[in-house]
């Protein structure tokens, strides 16, 4: 099998563009995060992949063969729905087996294969339970659960542990990963948590305004990204208004030293990551004084927020990584690797609206 492929597809609500013309290829046995705010057409992109929305414009292939006008219950996606959509009056092994009943197989081999799939989900033994009686992170396993018992030829997934606490929705995300990889099922999972997206995607797509800013490997995306907008909404950064002069960058009458292809007096952003940020007595371009004005301790990581002359800057240290040790108050030097600076254009994609 070669794939999801999305050939022009857009979406419009009456007068609204939700989904500009968009080509994406997912690939077999991959999973794909669809990230972005909310608002930037993720869901209603994902709504028309599973057939639940009629695209406006473009063609959807699988395989080759055009899925466009095939409706939803033909598709044979599995998708399981921020609500998780179970029902409270059957048991947990009739949810799982619900879709396998429906199309005709026995109740018998339908209980079976239910049975394999709580198995699958770390939920063997609890087949008799009614969905009251389990807790949030239970009912996503049986959605999961539910989604695969037709051995879906593409798994899709609307914000699935946005209901589930901080932590149950770290551990969720690592279990469904080795789910996926497991099973080797192209998944396709739309969310608003950059974290989740890396933690889970072999490609992120970014979207913002209904349409793709970049797609990639999480690295590559985080490590490259192709605008302000994704180096803003992946990670943190720190932002910088500058014009670019023949001998360098002027930000805020400091002159930095970056790699840029801008015409002279051009209007730029400069951003850098605050772990690619030093602070440190080792000489070379781009030195700024400073001074703290903050220091956050997370544990593994510190963060020294500074005043410059130019504005803002966080720096960010692993333990034991080489940390000062700076207090708030204390005078100091930011230097700003040349290779660690991105340029964009002055105007970014604008984000778009909650």
């Amino acid at each position: 099998m070669s794939g999801l492929q999305l050939k022009g597809i857009s979406k419009s609500f009456g007068g609204v563009r939700a989904v500009e013309p968009t080509d994406l290829t997912f690939r077999q046995g991959e999973l794909t995060a669809l990230l972005g705010p909310s608002g930037c057409g993720k869901t209603t992109l994902l709504r028309m992949i599973a057939g639940l929305e009629v695209p406006s414009t473009g063609a959807i292939l699988l395989s080759g063969r055009s899925i466009t006008e095939l409706p939803a219950h033909r598709r044979k996606f599995g998708m399981v729905f921020q609500s998780f959509a179970l029902f409270p009056h059957l048991t947990v092994r009739d949810n799982v087996a619900y879709s396998l009943t429906i199309s005709g197989v026995a109740r018998g081999e339908a209980a079976g294969r239910a049975n394999e799939l709580l198995d699958l989900v770390q939920l063997g033994g609890f087949g008799d339970r009614r969905i009251g009686e389990l807790s949030g992170g239970q009912r996503q396993r049986v959605a999961i659960a539910r989604a695969l018992a037709q051995e879906p030829d593409v798994f899709l997934l609307d914000e699935p542990m946005s209901a589930l606490d901080a932590k149950l929705r770290e551990e969720m995300q690592v279990e469904l990963r080795l789910l996926q990889q497991r099973l080797g099922i192209t998944t396709i999972v739309v969310t608003h948590d950059q974290r989740e997206a890396m933690t889970m995607a072999d490609s992120i797509v970014v979207m913002s305004n209904g349409r793709v800013e970049q797609m990639g490997a999480p690295q590559d995306i985080y490590h490259r990204p192709e605008n302000a907008f994704v180096a803003d909404f992946i990670g943190k950064a720190n932002f910088f208004d500058g014009i670019v002069r023949s001998e360098g960058i002027d930000v805020g009458g400091a002159l930095l030293t970056a790699s840029a292809e801008f015409l002279k007096g051009s209007p730029v952003r400069v951003a850098i990551r605050p772990e690619r940020a030093c602070l440190d007595n080792e000489p070379g371009p781009n030195r700024i004084a400073a001074e703290v004005t903050f220091v956050r301790d997370l544990g593994p990581v510190r963060e020294y927020h500074l005043k410059t002359g130019f504005g803002p800057v966080i720096v960010e240290y692993a333990l034991g990584e080489g940390d000062l040790g700076l207090k708030t108050g204390d005078p100091c030097e930011v230097r700003l690797p040349p290779d660690a600076l991105h340029v964009f254009p002055a105007e970014p994609p604008a984000m778009a609206a909650e």
